[in-house]
């Protein structure tokens, strides 16, 4: 892939589930490209499909139909292995929910993915550590999600998302579950690690603040891009 050619590329992306007798269409043709080092929020009411092309884009999911692909792959066409790979190495998730292991503490949550990635136990824990320390957690290494606030928590899964170096960062609606004064930090702090990493950014959001910050806005309506 060339420094011109879109890091992320959805092409006629259709998604449906079966709701009990009931087909329910989320995408109907989605077509989108962004482009590397770009800051993208998809917006739309909810059940617009921002969640849906979401987990597409990082490959949490297959479409029923079209293509996807990241840096130059296509994610349709790769096989189980390989799609785990690219999803731990080359993309970091930042779900509303955090998804943090409730038995590990802070510490051990960030060094999971590293872990995977068959990283040394040692180089594991120092990316972790400095990555804590960054977010403003290095006085809570050894606190147990529990034992942490929503906006703690939410920042250990920034740190998690972050340690396999990703190029790619996919946030759900990451100030969702957040007050306005937690959510405003989880917003700098993204923005200033995008900017010092050169990441790209495609954030789902309902926050309008969130979304004037974006380099583009994508809206969703009824399954399909309407910009």
């Amino acid at each position: 892939m060339n420094d011109t050619s879109p890091i992320l590329k959805a092409r006629a992306v259709r998604k449906s589930y079966q709701l009990g007798r009931r087909r329910l269409d989320v995408l109907r043709g989605v077509d989108l490209e962004v482009a590397p080092g770009a800051f993208v929020a998809l917006r739309g009411a909810s059940g617009a499909g921002k969640s849906t092309l979401l987990h597409l884009l990082g490959g949490l999911d297959r479409p029923d139909s079209g293509t996807i692909e990241a840096k130059g792959l296509d994610l349709t066409a790769l096989d189980t292995n390989r799609l785990t790979r690219f999803r731990n190495e080359d993309v970091g998730l930042i779900f509303q929910a955090f998804h943090l292991l409730p038995e590990l503490d802070a510490l051990e949550n960030v060094m999971l993915p590293a872990r995977m990635a068959r990283r040394p136990v040692p180089v594991a824990r120092e990316a972790a550590m400095a990555l804590l320390q960054r977010v403003g957690l290095g006085d809570r290494l050894d606190h147990r999600p529990g034992e942490l606030s929503g906006g703690e928590q939410q920042r250990v899964a920034i740190a998690r998302a972050l340690v396999n170096r990703p190029s790619i960062i996919l946030a759900d609606e990451p100030t969702g579950n957040l007050d306005s004064r937690n959510g405003e930090g989880i917003v700098r702090l993204l923005l200033e690690i995008r900017k010092e990493r050169g990441m790209t950014l495609v954030v789902a959001t309902h926050d309008s603040e969130l979304a004037a910050l974006a380099d583009r806005v994508v809206q969703l309506v009824d399954g399909l891009v309407a910009e």
